[in-house]
């Protein structure tokens, strides 16, 4: 990342994929050694490392016994799912995922609970087996962690592969990498956005496919890249990965489906059934008890927070379309994502796992990517120091850690904000592409596989036109 110009030359010309030129061009040679030095693959997995082990480190009171104490997980801000999950979810008393015990989760994270449970299943003490249960989870999310942070500097192109330490080091995704599951489906979702980087729909199709079944965002990203598709004309690319997708999905979920309906549905019946919950901004409307936005029922909040989140989807496809220049994949992946978490009824703070790689691709810049995580690092501490206010009655929750609504919902509307602040610099970038340092290297899309630099056949004219050819409303070229 970058706050300025410096370091753009080295990027591949338009229509070329990752890694064609070579990063020295253009640069002083010490600055083209360094960011190859950082954006090796040594230095990224070394970073990874580093940041799993500050992460684990994060955790240790609760290793040390504060997460069998419901308070004193909370004022130790180590609180992990992972393992008061091993009990709730039946796990620790020999119960198979949804054949057992209904789980609240995708199939893929139901089979990683299995997987190292049966790991640990021979440890009598059942308090040490949830600690090695959790222990072994942290090495199965490092190994996905380091996936898809090779694939972000995959993605980067190979003059910006150093970026993808703005994932691995992160500050906010090195507290919430080991909260919950979501690096599993990090690591896929970026491992396909670099299999479709390199041209591999079917390859794409499976990891997405197979992200999908782990944890449900990654199905958002088929809509806009069936936009940058339609507008360039690559229509049988989309659907041989949006096809192979569908397939590898099914043949995870469907014997699932079939052994135990019912517990394989409970994740979506929660979905639909969950009131406003921590973290969302219609969470912050309820409590506040705004008038209609804060007083609906669950299945009206439903409705209005689908609601907003299509009128955001109208407004990403007349971007998609109508931009003067296609955007880049990374730049639609990312306000999907953003707008769909901006609307959500629930927002945990390890999503911000979901967000980071795409961040640092969409617009690897350094000003308002720090605003940005300082805000996640903010809410990550006022969270759990507003879950001690919640669980301690009265004025008392001020001398065992906790703060008031005024401090939380701070917190709150800040995240809200920045990224609501990098959605609308990212608007900026595609509107006026100048801006966009990544083509300003020269490259068209280092992460559009068949979209580099492929010709535009279906443009919105939403404006007049900058030559002298009549203005149209849409045009088919």
């Amino acid at each position: 990342m970058t706050d300025g110009d410096t370091g753009r030359a080295g990027q591949e010309p338009a229509g070329h994929g990752p890694g064609r030129r070579p990063p020295e061009a253009g640069q002083r040679p010490g600055t083209a050694r360094l960011a190859l030095l950082a954006g090796s693959g040594t230095a990224l997995v070394t970073a990874v490392l580093l940041g799993s082990g500050l992460g684990l480190a994060n955790k240790w009171a609760c290793r040390a016994g504060a997460w069998n104490g419901y308070l004193s997980q909370f004022q130790a801000h180590c609180y992990t799912d992972i393992y008061p999950l091993y009990f709730g979810e039946g796990l620790s008393a020999g119960k198979v995922p949804y054949a057992g015990h209904p789980v609240e989760y995708p199939v893929l994270i139901g089979g990683a609970m299995q997987l190292v449970a049966w790991l640990v299943h021979p440890i009598a003490n059942p308090f040490t087996r949830g600690r090695e249960f959790f222990d072994l989870t942290v090495v199965l999310l490092t190994l996905f962690a380091i996936v898809g942070v090779l694939a972000t500097a995959y993605l980067a192109g190979r003059s910006r592969r150093w970026t993808a330490l703005g994932v691995a080091l992160a500050p906010a995704v090195i507290l919430a990498a080991f909260i919950n599951w979501d690096l599993i489906a990090m690591g896929l979702t970026m491992a396909g956005m670099a299999a479709w980087a390199a041209r591999r729909g079917v390859l794409a199709g499976v990891l997405l496919g197979l992200a999908v079944a782990t944890k449900f965002y990654p199905l958002l990203f088929f809509g806009p890249l069936l936009l940058l598709c339609l507008r360039a004309g690559r229509m049988r690319e989309f659907w041989v990965t949006f096809g192979s997708a569908v397939v590898a999905w099914l043949v995870v979920d469907l014997p699932v489906m079939i052994v135990a309906p019912a517990g394989w549905a409970r994740f979506y019946r929660l979905s639909d059934t969950r009131s406003a919950d921590w973290g969302s901004i219609w969470y912050f409307f309820e409590t506040e008890h705004w008038p209609g936005i804060g007083t609906t029922s669950v299945s009206t909040l439903n409705v209005i927070s689908a609601g907003v989140f299509v009128v955001a989807c109208v407004l990403i496809v007349l971007l998609t379309l109508g931009a003067q220049r296609r955007p880049r994949v990374a730049q639609l992946f990312f306000l999907t994502l953003a707008t769909f978490l901006l609307s959500n009824k629930v927002w945990s703070p390890q999503y911000v796992v979901w967000l980071a790689p795409l961040v640092v691709l969409a617009r690897p810049r350094l000003g308002a990517y720090l605003v940005w995580q300082v805000a996640e690092v903010g809410y990550f501490f006022a969270i759990w120091a507003y879950l001690i206010t919640v669980s301690v009655a009265g004025p008392s929750f001020i001398g065992v850690g906790g703060i008031g609504t005024g401090l939380y919902f701070a917190a709150l509307i800040a995240r809200f904000a920045s990224v609501v602040l990098l959605c609308g610099l990212v608007v900026r970038d595609i509107l006026q592409h100048a801006h966009d340092v990544v083509r300003a290297d020269g490259a068209d899309d280092p992460a559009g596989g068949v979209l580099s630099g492929a010709p535009d056949r279906l443009v919105l004219r939403l404006g007049p036109r900058r030559s002298r050819q009549p203005a149209a409303a849409a045009s088919v070229r």
